[in-house]
């Protein structure tokens, strides 16, 4: 069954966090999946993987339908990505639909009340259904 871990900031950025996350798994040896609000959040975070931290550079790429993808990090918006990835990183408002694939899913939570009340959302849908959940409170990244 996936486990679920929520990540709730107090202040920072969802994308910082996202890139640390993504690290320590890549690290681990494990393939990420990044899920984005938007298409120009998985632009901006594309450029964060490069320069997030001096000396660091994490091997990822924009997921598209279709196309052979080989990086252990893949960044999306819109589909599910159709390679094997072992954590999901979630960016999104909403729960992926295809967020059962993942052995582990990571909320990221923003410090905003919109974003609290999207993340309290997420949270019960989980809870509803029996997923095992963790909640990690962050006073920054």
């Amino acid at each position: 069954m996936t486990k679920v871990d929520f990540y709730i900031l107090k202040a920072g950025a969802q994308e910082q966090l996202a890139c640390k996350l993504a690290e320590k798994a890549y690290g681990l040896g494990h393939r990420i999946y990044i899920h984005t609000a938007s298409p120009q959040q998985a632009q901006r975070l594309d450029e964060m993987l490069w320069t997030f931290r001096e000396g660091s550079f994490l091997p990822h790429e924009t997921y598209r339908v279709g196309e052979t993808a080989e990086s252990p990090i893949l960044l999306g918006s819109e589909a599910a990505p159709e390679v094997d990835s072992d954590i999901l990183i979630n960016l999104a408002p909403e729960v992926p639909l295809f967020f059962s694939r993942f052995l582990r899913v990571a909320e990221v939570v923003g410090g905003d009340e919109t974003a609290r009340q999207q993340g309290r959302q997420r949270f019960r849908f989980y809870r509803d259904r029996g997923y095992p959940l963790d909640t990690h409170e962050l006073a920054r990244v």
